[in-house]
Formats: structure tokens, sequence, C-alpha cells
């Protein structure tokens, strides 16, 4: 039986990438951090906010008193929720805010939100002036073991996700585990889709934790911060290593070839949170793994069993009104699959699993497999 872990004091994790490493903050009530961070990293510096409409309502003041607190002037730049912000005219709005605002190259733009805040402020940090720094401050649980993890900033096209964008690396990531208390559990459970991906993709040990410990993590117990932190060190040690995803940083694609388009499919809406495409895609990963013969079913059933434990859609059929759209078949699936980033020359990129705690990368896959693997999911 695993000993119960205790809250400690924050966690540093170092993203290493030469001169423009930084650090990952953890814990409970870091927010407050905020102002004399900033001030220690950029004396004398002008930051702008940007964050949506409902983080605005518990973080933004106090985000904007810690900086007050260090005398560092801020601006806001406020936006809808949701992927609807994450778009052409949603780079507009924000990109243009921060010129009023006066943001210079010198000066520093701040991320407080979850995933579609910090792609959508670190894109338009990235292009500003040809490039300001941004500071995460990330407020989902997703969020916090990922999206701000790493550089990737980005926005939607119409036809696919993320197909616009830039690395643009953070110069520090503030993760506060108390503003999760605010998430709703469908929220929550989304963001440990990502969580879970990283004990099945590379660290057997830390699956077989999460199962053992996943309900105090829930919980706000402190596997809350032992999990972040484990997530956020796997993660920083791959980017170190591959920062622009030329190898080993696809691995942490894992569902989200199959994930990225059924977000497509269900128009990039809250009807599916991408944490929920991620757990099926890794669902679908596994199984699809299994019909290759890369692991045991028994592996397979092992991801979906544990990803259903705490509430996570698993199957094609757990997307409401999914069939009843004309959508549910393969060849519109294998479509949207086709417009994903990680297409090479045409060939569809898929991680998948050759045990649990390996994943390997696999662009060599007949199509015609995955349409009749998908074929047969939509049937089942």
């Amino acid at each position: 039986m695993t000993a119960p872990l205790k809250h400690s004091a924050d966690i540093t994790v170092d993203v290493a990438l030469g001169d423009r490493a930084y650090d990952i903050v953890i814990g409970r009530g870091a927010l407050e951090q905020l102002g004399s961070r900033v001030a220690a990293l950029r004396p004398g510096v002008r930051t702008a906010i940007v964050t949506d409409r409902t983080v605005a309502k518990h973080w933004l003041e106090p985000a904007e008193r810690s900086l007050a607190a260090a005398s560092i002037p801020t601006s806001r730049v406020i936006v809808e929720e949701g992927e609807i912000s994450k778009t052409y005219a949603g780079l507009e709005k924000v990109s243009e805010a921060l010129i009023a605002a006066k943001i210079e190259r010198n000066d520093l733009v701040i991320a407080l939100g979850g995933g579609v805040v910090g792609d959508l402020a670190g894109f338009a940090a990235a292009i500003l002036r040809r490039g300001v720094d941004f500071v995460q401050v990330p407020t989902s649980l997703l969020a916090q073991v990922d999206s701000s993890v790493g550089g990737k900033t980005g926005i939607n096209s119409p036809q696919g996700k993320n197909l616009l964008g830039a690395f643009h690396q953070p110069v520090l990531v503030i993760a506060d585990t108390s503003v999760l208390d605010t998430l709703s559990q469908r929220q929550f459970r989304a963001g440990y889709a990502e969580v879970a991906k990283y004990g099945v993709l590379g660290d057997e040990a830390f699956f077989n934790w999460l199962e053992a410990n996943h309900t105090d993590l829930f919980a706000g117990g402190a596997a809350r911060e032992h999990a972040i932190a484990t997530s956020c060190r796997a993660k920083a040690a791959i980017v170190s290593r591959d920062e622009r995803e030329n190898g080993e940083r696809a691995l942490l694609n894992l569902g989200h070839t199959f994930g990225h388009a059924l977000e497509a499919a269900t128009g990039f809406s809250d009807r599916l949170f991408h944490g929920e495409g991620v757990a099926i895609g890794m669902v679908l990963a596994a199984e699809f793994s299994a019909r290759l013969g890369m692991i045991s079913a028994d592996d397979a059933a092992r991801v979906e069993r544990h990803l259903a434990s705490v509430g996570l859609p698993t199957h094609l059929r757990d997307i409401a009104g999914f069939a009843q759209e004309g959508l549910a078949d393969a060849d519109a699936l294998m479509a949207l699959m086709a417009q994903d980033k990680k297409v090479k020359r045409g060939r569809l990129t898929f991680i998948l699993l050759q045990a649990i705690g390996r994943a390997v990368v696999a662009n060599d896959v007949e199509p015609a497999l995955v349409r009749d693997f998908l074929q047969q999911k939509l049937m089942g």
C-alpha cells in the first residue's frame, strides 16, 4: 500500500533549454509569488494579462494585486471562454489589445488561464513585435501538466486543430494548485487524461501509482502536487531533448491523432473537451496497438479501465449526438485525421504502445487498417 503524501513547500521543476531555461513553480498559493518572481526576472517590466471571463472572476484580481505589490504596471485583456477564442478573430483581438497597451519587446505577456488562453496568448506574444516574452499561469489541470510547458502556442483553423502557431517558450510557469479547486469535476477529469498519458507513454511505475492514488489526487490531497510535478518533469525532460518535435517529443501526442479528429468532428465545442478527446484517443491507440499485436488485449483494457474509473469518456459512443450527425463513419474521421498537423507527406502519424510505459512513433501504418479499425469501433 502506498504511504500517504504530505503537502510540502513549493516544488520547482527546471526546463533546461540552454540560455532559454525556465522554472515551473508548483504549489498551493504560488500565484501570490507572481509579482515578486516577475520583478526578479525582469526589473522595470510592464505586463499585460490575457485571461478569459470565467478565470477573471476568480483569479484576475489576485494576479493584479501580486503585480501591484511588486510595483509592476499591468493591463488586462479578457476573451471569451473556450475554443471559440482560439481562432483568427481571437488572435486579432488579443494582438490589437496588446499593441494598444503599448507592450514592447522588453515587456511581458502573462497568460492567466487554461490551455486555450495559454496557446492564444503565447502565439500573440510570439508574433507581437516579432517576439515578446511571456509567462504562463495555468489555471486548469490540463494546462498545468501539459500545455503550459514546452512552448507550443497557436490557434485552430476551421480545417483542423492547432494548424497555426509557433514554438515560443515561456520565461516562467507558475502552477498554483489551489486554483484547481474552482474547476468543475468535468474540467478536472479532462485534465487528468493528460496526467495519465505520461504514465501510459513512458512510466509504468507512475501509471501504477495513479491507479492507487487517483482518489487523493481528485480530492486535492498532496497526491495532486506530486502528480503535477511528475508530469511536468516528464515533459520537461522530453522537451529539453527535442524542443521542436523532430523525434521523441512526438510521443507526447499519444491519443491526439484520434482525439484531434474527434474535436474537429464536434466543432471544437464544449461537447468534447480536449482532454476528453485525448482520453478516447488513448483508448483507441491502445486498442489499435493490440489489434496490430504490439501489446496484449489485457494492457489495452487496463488503459480503458483506469480512464473510465475516473469518469472519463472512453468510447466513441460516449460523445453526445455523434452518431446522429452523420459524423460517425470511418471515412469522415479519416478525412479529419488527414488534416492533422503531424501528417508527413500525406502519411498519418500515430503514437502506439509496445507496453504500458513504452510508446513508439508509427508513421507507416496502412490507412486501410486504420479505417477498418475505426469502422469496427463505430459499429461496436
